[in-house]
């Protein structure tokens, strides 16, 4: 059963049989072996693709069920849930991993010494069954997504640009100065588009977008870029913290401060929820409660 779910999962009996640590014709022999107790084909073969019949996308959800529960009764009980342990894989952006994840993440570490650590970092939007990933960090509004999302908090952020950029352009002291001011241009890794200011005005947020001659797609291109005097960007707080500290960035309109991010981390919702996993969250809310 664990065997189907994977290569259903992820089309392939290779990529589920090598998860699984399984010779690939053993995969291929147990499949057949399933298929004649059972009665009914449950996949369909191409040369390039692997999916399920009918029957066998009938079979497959209740394989998720059940194996849902023998995980669930098996962890209650196990070494494991007392003291978790194996590979665990995390995706997240690089400034989140650099400047804020990595410095604490030896105290997780000390705390459960037989989980492994595999971090990616981007800002796209990735199949994490496909690529075996356990659980994403994501800052900001998500899109429709049939993963679990579980929320750890919001990130406040900061406009702010070089020193250098302020004493050549001045600084603006209401948001109509901004028609004077050029902005460093985000893209967005998903779609693009060039996400443009936004400020808060009493209970109003306003939008605004700046002529700008360097356009980027990573958060340290972003503030590298600002620190080179392109112009005014917008940052999560601990994005930025120490170049405001050393006076090479400085924070602009700081009574109109852009709304906060909220970060969430999300995972597989038909994936048991295994004990490395759930400590690593329980972690991750302790640790940006701390943050904010």
């Amino acid at each position: 059963m664990r065997l189907y779910t994977r290569i259903v999962e992820l089309g392939s009996f290779s990529r589920a049989s090598e998860q699984l640590d399984l010779p690939r014709a053993s995969a291929t022999q147990i499949i057949k072996q399933l298929e004649a107790h059972l009665g009914t084909r449950l996949l369909l073969r191409t040369t390039r693709q692997v999916r399920p019949t009918l029957d066998g996308d009938a079979y497959y959800q209740r394989c998720v069920a059940v194996l849902a529960d023998i995980d669930d009764m098996e962890a209650s009980f196990s070494q494991a849930a007392r003291d978790p342990r194996g590979r665990l894989k995390v995706d997240m952006s690089g400034s989140l991993c650099r400047l804020v994840l990595m410095p604490e993440l030896p105290a997780f570490c000390a705390r459960y010494p037989l989980i492994g650590l595999e971090i990616s970092v981007s800002d796209r939007q990735i199949d994490l069954v496909r690529e075996g990933v356990d659980c994403v960090l994501r800052i900001g509004e998500l899109r429709d997504s049939n993963l679990v999302a579980r929320p750890l908090g919001r990130l406040g952020q900061l406009s702010c640009a070089s020193a250098d950029y302020l004493a050549r352009h001045g600084t603006p002291r209401t948001l109509d100065d901004l028609d004077a001011h050029r902005m460093v241009d985000y893209l967005s890794a998903s779609s693009g588009k060039s996400i443009p200011l936004e400020f808060t005005n009493g209970t109003a947020v306003v939008t605004r977008s700046l002529p700008s001659t360097v356009a980027v797609n990573s958060g340290d291109s972003y503030v590298a870029a600002c620190e080179a005097g392109f112009g005014i960007i917008q940052a999560p707080a601990y994005h930025v913290t120490r170049q405001l500290a050393a006076g090479t960035l400085v924070e602009v309109l700081p009574d109109h401060r852009p709304p906060s991010l909220p970060l969430t981390v999300l995972y597989p919702q038909n994936r048991h929820l295994s004990p490395r996993v759930r400590v690593f969250i329980e972690w991750l809310q302790g640790l940006f409660a701390v943050q904010r």
